[in-house]
Order: structure tokens, then sequence, then C-alpha cells
């Protein structure tokens, strides 16, 4: 959520961030609404005091007049209930709509309409031209099988088997080893959570359509598409202190994302699936600017170097104003090259969001004196899995063997290449 009192005292900069995230979001009308709920508000309190005052004044009354006094009463009484009426219509109102509002992107942030004008601003790695396809490869050896998880489950489902499916856990177990290495306090999270974590993240209510959706006597609950939700959310409504920040948490978990909408060559394969494992790492922070980018470089490194130690070539781009989230004020995306693409692909994901989760779950920071404000809150992919198995495959497997980096090669015996043919 954004700051109220911002948007009431510069609304020209919300306008401006409407613009550049290509968001629909009236601020105009929001902001009359605001009026209007607010005066509903003070109109309600207002009847309300006078009709305690009026209820207390009964008690000094005898009849006849009392019972006039009471008649009258009942009729004020209505119209405080109405007042109240109008007052939470405009207040259910007023809160479905400031969720839709855009958080100012950063002024380092460029402006773009799309993913297409990301900016480039880091290479690493020498690219390869290669005939593999990892799409192609995998289901040759018979180890991916996209058939039947169509038919066991529907379309963007697979079964892995053998030592694909050794390579898709050894890469995230060896994750999982390195972050906690990093400083990161490792948790195992809930698969599934409340539309209140969902809100509360910033998911909702723009990404619902992409969300699964449980039903029944669960059916206010959701499958989660990153373990930021659960590992964000469980800090709801409390107040850290200087000693206990920045906090520094990872989660492991598998994630699931309907991927309405995605079709395609460059959808195609192991790119967009509905079902996948990531290991996220998620830092709250001082609500200090300087802080936040500290922690925003710190982040993107654990993440650049986890994958120089995978031996991807990748790039870093700086996300431009239309690819960025709701909530999102800065972000650099990892895109690791894969062959099959001739292109560089998204792998990782590195978000700065300022307050605007923490507003929504209301995790606050108290420094030296007694005023709370609002937490940063920050993510990052440090791996995400089968994705980061097209560049690993692609750039890996030649003539008959894969290559194992190092880091992997505890996971298959010590073997520096596993030697691979049709099964």
């Amino acid at each position: 959520m954004i700051d109220i009192q911002l948007l009431r005292s510069s609304p020209e900069l919300f306008k401006e961030a409407v613009r550049k995230k290509g968001i629909n979001f009236d601020v105009d009308y929001f902001l009359d609404l605001d009026k209007i709920y607010r005066k509903s508000i003070r109109f309600y309190e207002l009847l309300k005091a006078l009709l305690n005052s009026f209820s207390k004044r009964v008690k000094s009354l005898q009849d006849p007049e009392r019972s006039d006094f009471l008649s009258n009463l009942r009729d004020f009484s209505n119209l405080v209930k109405n007042a109240e009426d109008m007052m939470v219509r405009f207040k259910t109102k007023w809160e479905s709509m400031i969720l839709f509002c855009p958080n100012p992107p950063l002024d380092e942030v460029p402006y773009g309409r799309d993913d297409s004008e990301n900016v480039p601003i880091k290479f690493w790695g020498s690219v390869k031209q290669s005939n593999v396809d990892h799409k192609i490869l995998l289901k040759n050896l018979g180890v991916m099988d996209f058939e039947s998880g169509a038919k066991v489950s529907g379309s963007k489902f697979y079964f892995m088997k053998t030592w694909l499916a050794t390579l898709h856990h050894a890469i995230l177990q060896y994750g999982i080893k390195f972050i906690i290495q990093r400083g990161f306090e490792f948790y195992e999270v809930p698969h599934i959570v409340s539309e209140f974590a969902m809100n509360g993240t910033g998911y909702f209510p723009l990404g619902k359509d992409q969300t699964y959706k449980l039903s029944g006597e669960d059916s206010d609950k959701y499958l989660i598409g990153t373990s930021e939700v659960p590992l964000c959310s469980m800090f709801a409504n409390n107040i850290f202190h200087s000693s206990e920040l920045p906090l520094k948490v990872a989660g492991y978990s598998p994630c699931y994302r309907r991927e309405a909408g995605s079709y395609g060559k460059e959808s195609a394969g192991l790119y967009r699936v509905h079902q996948f494992y990531k290991v996220e790492q998620v830092i709250l922070c001082e609500p200090d600017p300087k802080i936040s980018m500290e922690m925003h470089e710190l982040l993107l490194t654990n993440s650049e170097d986890f994958v120089k130690s995978l031996e991807l070539p990748y790039r870093v781009v700086l996300v431009c104003t239309g690819d960025l989230g709701l909530g999102q004020v800065y972000k650099h995306d990892i895109e690791c090259w894969m062959p099959s693409r001739n292109g560089y692909g998204e792998t990782h994901s590195c978000s700065s969001l300022h307050s605007f989760q923490a507003r929504r779950l209301n995790i606050r920071f108290r420094g030296n004196t007694n005023k709370s404000e609002f937490v940063h809150t920050l993510n990052n992919t440090l791996v995400a899995s089968p994705r980061i198995l097209i560049p690993y495959v692609e750039n890996h497997f030649e003539n008959g063997k894969l290559y194992l980096v190092p880091p992997l090669r505890d996971y298959f015996g010590g073997k520096e290449y596993l030697e691979i043919s049709s099964t």
C-alpha cells in the first residue's frame, strides 16, 4: 500500500507513476472518494457523539417527557445507523481501490513500456552458439515427459526422472547451502496462504488470475507462487528495533502459477510451467533509502555469484518503468544465456518495494525515538528450477556428456561429467 498522506499532498507524483508503469488507476477519482469517505467518517462520529449524549440525558427525565424523548431518540438512532452504513460503503470502496494504486518508481528507473525496453547494464561470461535445445534433447533422452504431465494434470505440467530429476534437486539443495553460508536464516514455509498474505505482499488484487485457488472449506486459501509471500507475512504486525535489522531470511518451497496468457515459443518447454521450486531471498531493513539500496545490491550480488558458480553466461538488466510491478520501486533482472533462444532469458528478479508491503502487513521499525516507521522490504530469487535447467543443460551438454560444475559434483558421486545416452 502506498503512503496515503503522500498521495494527498503530492497527487502529481502518483499520476506520473500511473503513466510510467502503465497501470489503470484514476488518481483524481480516488482523491474525490477519499474526501467523501473522510467526511462520512466525521459525519458519523458527530451523530454518534450526539446519540451518546442524548442517551445519557434520558436517565434524568421523567414521564411523559421521557417517553417523547425516547421516541425521538429511536428515530435519531436510525439516522446514526444510516450514516454508519454509508460510511462503511465508502470505506469498502476506498479500501478496495487503494490496493490498485502504484508505488512511484525511483528516479533511477528508466522509462519504458515493457520488458523489451529494459536496459542491459552488465554482461558476464562468454556466450556460445549451440544446437542444443532442452525441449528436444530432454525428450529424446527420455528424462522429460510433458505428454504424461498433460495426461495427468494438464498442459505445462511435466514428469522428470533419473539424472535430470537429480540435477534439478541438486541445484536447489546447493542453493539452500549457498544462501545459508551467506548468513541468511533458512525457512521451510507453508505452501498454502490466506488472502490476507496475498494482499499484504501485493500479489493481489492484480495477480489473482495467475494464482491457484483452493475450494470448499478452504476457498479463502491459495497456493503460493513464491515463498516471499509467507516469509514477509509471518512478520505482519511486528515492530523491529535497530539491533534486529536488517533481517535476512530465505525460503524454499514448491511454487504454483497459472501462467494465464503465456503461449508461444518464448514460453515453451521449461520456461513457463505451472509447478516449480524456488530458493528465495527476502530482506527487511530500516526505512532508509541508502540502506535499502545497499540491501538491493547485496541480494543482486548473491544471485550473480550463484549463477557464476554454475558457470552460466548472463547479463543484468535494469528494469524499466513499464515492467515494474505495482509495488516495486526499483528492480534488476538476471538473464542467463539460452542457446535455443539465441538470446538471454530471465532467471532472477531482484526487487525493492520500500514500504509498500510493510504498510499492507503493518511491519514497523522503531529506532531511538518512540516514533515507529514502516520497514523496507526487498526480495530476489536465488535459484528457480526447472527454469535454471534450460541454460544449464543448453550451455553444458556436448557430445553426449553433461558437464557438472564443482559445487554439484558431490550429488553425482564426484563426477565431472555425466555420460548420457537415450533411455
